[in-house]
Parts: C-alpha cells; sequence; structure tokens
C-alpha cells in the first residue's frame, strides 16, 4: 500500500541525467502517476490504428516484429529501412502525452512512432534515428507504458567503450539529444517469457 502511495505521488518533475561520451540522457522515471498510466495505456492499445509493416531484407519481405503508427501533423511524412509512413491524425490520448511531454521539458514536437510490443518476442534491433529528415542532432522524447523493457546503447565508433542498458519504466520519459543518433546506436532486445505488453511512444520534429 504504502509503494502504490509513493508511486502515485511522485514528482513528475524530478529527473536523472545519464551521461555518455558524446551524448546525453534525460530521465523522467514518474512523468506519469499509476492511474494515468493504465488509463493511458488502455486509450492507447484501444483507439491506435496498429498495423504491422514489413522490411525486404535480401529479397525477402520480413516482418516487423512488433506493432507500430505514425501519427502527427499532415506534412510530416517519415520513413525509415524503406518503410514510408504516412501520418494519422493525433489521438485524444497522444495528445495528452504531447502535453505532459512539454509540461516537463519545454520541447515541442510535430510527430510520434508509436510502437506496440505485444509480449517479450516483439522488439527493435540496434539503429539509429539518424533520418536526414529529422534534422542535425535531434531531440527525441520516448515515453513507456507497460512492461518495464531494458535500452540498450552501444557507441558507433568506439568499440572500447562499454554498452550502457536503461530500464524503461511504466510512465517514464526520456529525452535523447546532444548527438545521441549521431554517435550511439540502441536497441530493445527480446525477454524470454514476458507475456505483458508494452507501448512505446517516440516524438520527433520532422522537417
Amino acid at each position: 500500500m504504502q509503494a502504490n502511495l509513493f508511486e502515485d505521488t511522485a514528482d513528475p518533475g524530478f529527473h536523472e541525467d545519464h551521461v555518455l561520451v558524446d551524448a546525453s540522457l534525460r530521465e523522467f522515471p514518474r512523468a506519469f502517476v499509476r492511474a494515468e498510466c493504465v488509463q493511458l495505456l488502455n486509450a492507447l492499445l484501444e483507439t491506435t490504428p496498429w498495423q504491422q509493416d514489413t522490411l525486404r531484407i535480401a529479397g525477402r519481405e520480413i516482418a516487423v516484429p512488433r506493432l507500430q503508427c505514425w501519427m502527427g501533423d499532415p506534412d510530416s511524412r517519415y520513413g525509415y529501412s524503406g518503410i514510408q509512413l504516412e501520418p494519422v491524425a493525433w489521438s485524444d490520448a497522444v495528445l495528452r502525452v504531447r502535453r505532459q511531454i512539454h509540461r516537463l521539458s519545454g520541447a515541442e514536437f510535430n510527430s510520434v512512432l508509436l510502437n506496440y510490443y505485444r509480449n517479450g518476442q516483439d522488439s527493435v534491433a540496434w539503429h539509429a534515428d539518424d533520418e536526414a529528415e529529422l534534422g542535425p542532432n535531434p531531440v527525441i522524447a520516448s515515453v513507456s507504458f507497460g512492461a518495464e523493457r531494458a535500452l540498450q546503447l552501444r557507441h558507433k565508433t568506439r568499440q572500447d567503450l562499454p554498452r550502457y542498458k536503461l530500464l524503461l519504466r511504466d510512465g517514464s520519459l526520456l529525452l535523447m539529444g546532444n548527438t545521441l543518433q549521431d554517435k550511439w546506436m540502441h536497441q530493445i532486445p527480446k525477454v524470454k517469457g514476458l507475456i505483458d505488453p508494452r507501448v512505446n511512444l517516440t516524438f520527433r520534429t520532422i522537417y
């Protein structure tokens, strides 16, 4: 009972800075209180028009191991790894999340990629969000609801640097900036035995 009470009254503005070589991360571990997390997770699962895209690798079409939705302003078209995404209109739940990000960080975004990890077998491989339409050194805000998953990071060129791991908690906000996408790659690996879902929203600015 005491733990739940603490979670519901925690300061959403509390944050911790993670300083990496050539990059920085700012984590708000309780950007959303527990009651909001439950409401928003359910709303996102029920109202988002999820789809499963495919990648063409070595001449074969491979299903992306998660469901996705690209949402944003009408002119915020986006593409990665041969996938072209047209934005759907902002939902009330996503606008609510975006407003909280602005309150906590002052950052403004015109688009978001939503990823639905149905269980521990859904994942995202090593990559960097460094597409040209994001501009140089983009700031990306990552919000997580549902099951806790590990974010792993590795430097693109410095093999002597250890990998960095950060647990993305339910209701957390992670701001990624300061050349992170230019210098580092990241992934969400599979988790054996995990059956709980997770929804992640990565807010971006398309130029």
